[in-house]
């Protein structure tokens, strides 16, 4: 059996992120992966009560920097409870957003705080994923996608289009400076996307 790996999945709101882990979780668990499916701000109990606070709102709700310590507090639960323990049993963690969204929603978009968001992962965090899958799409497309859910988790959505271009371009950028991220085209059919996703991991191993 393959070591177990912890993937995740990055992009902006809307890009069809979720969709692609769940079809990736679950490819794996048809070839014979134990494989535990997890998201954020969420994955533990505990973060899902602090998911309810991020999502849910009016957009200035919080500011970024308290977002930024709720989002690495909801982390630090889901890495105790979830993500280590999984990894330990032998288990590949696939998991809809992890870190990088900290560095990017709030480190790089909503003032000069990378810096902050950084230190605090460091110290309370500590761990990188394996493999980054990027879903990078126009923010026109994924805005509107993202709001015809109507999940009622729309807080960041409502900061509108600008806010999602910066976001695209963050991510981007995040993709640039780590060997680990791999950007994927998420504006074809989900199917293709995943077979995409599927053929770049098996070229990994």
């Amino acid at each position: 059996m393959p070591a177990p790996r912890f993937i995740t999945f990055e992009g902006i709101d809307g890009s069809g992120k979720s969709t692609q882990a769940r079809a990736l979780a679950a490819r794996l668990g048809d070839a014979g992966t134990e494989v535990v499916l997890t998201r954020e701000p969420g994955g533990s109990p505990g973060a899902e009560d602090i998911r309810q606070l991020l999502l849910t709102g009016d957009p200035g709700r919080w500011s970024a920097e308290t977002e930024i310590l709720l989002f690495t507090a909801a982390r630090r639960d889901h890495l105790e409870k979830t993500i280590e323990p999984a990894l330990l049993a032998g288990q590949t963690v696939v998991s809809d957003r992890f870190a990088d969204s900290t560095r990017v929603y709030q480190g790089a978009t909503r003032g000069d705080l990378r810096a902050t968001v950084d230190r605090l992962h460091a110290l309370m965090i500590g761990r990188e994923p394996d493999v980054t899958f990027i879903i990078d799409m126009d923010p026109a497309k994924a805005l509107k996608r993202g709001l015809a859910r109507k999940s009622g988790e729309d807080r960041f959505e409502d900061f509108g289009l600008p806010f999602q271009e910066t976001l695209r371009h963050g991510f981007l950028t995040l993709a640039r400076a780590h060997d680990r991220c791999i950007v994927i085209d998420g504006d074809r059919a989900s199917e293709q996307v995943a077979t995409e996703i599927a053929a770049r991991l098996d070229a990994l191993s």
